[in-house]
């Protein structure tokens, strides 16, 4: 994420991999105030296991595209709300990417941060069999968690 105050969203994702057992890191990396750290960790992210990269950021939202610009991993950008244009300058900065240079979107806020956790774990589920089968759990207790008729609260 671009900074500490991206947490209360991106922890979304973080919780949802938990859930999932898919092992992840958290770091805190700038495109504007930390550029170096962000061009060794794109650059070396593969090579140190890596597979793909969830990036959340907002206001400029630089974060996603220009890792997604020095990494052939698949990148996930959740646009983080702003308090100046409701994050719908994240999610313009995020989705805008230029042919060739693909970041794939997802919605903004906690909404965007919680697909984009379960999106990671599917993209990773092709080659794991267990994490199929919890994915398919998770899925499962969704479905019933939901009523057939409303209540009054």
């Amino acid at each position: 994420m671009g900074s500490q105050s991206d947490w209360p969203t991106m922890k979304h994702a973080a919780e949802h991999l938990e859930k999932l057992l898919v092992p992840y890191e958290a770091k805190i990396i700038s495109a504007h105030r930390t550029p170096e750290r962000l061009f060794i960790f794109a650059r070396t992210a593969r090579a140190r296991g890596y597979r793909i990269i969830i990036a959340g950021a907002g206001g400029a939202a630089h974060l996603p595209g220009m890792a997604a610009a020095m990494t052939t991993l698949p990148v996930l950008g959740v646009p983080v709300e702003s308090k100046a244009l409701s994050g719908q300058d994240s999610l313009l900065s995020i989705v805008q990417m230029p042919g060739g240079v693909p970041v794939g979107t997802l919605a903004i806020g906690k909404a965007g941060a919680i697909n984009a956790g379960l999106l990671a774990a599917q993209i990773l589920a092709l080659n794991d069999p267990g994490l199929a089968m919890r994915l398919e759990e998770f899925r499962e207790k969704q479905t019933a968690s939901i009523a057939e008729t409303p209540e009054d609260e």
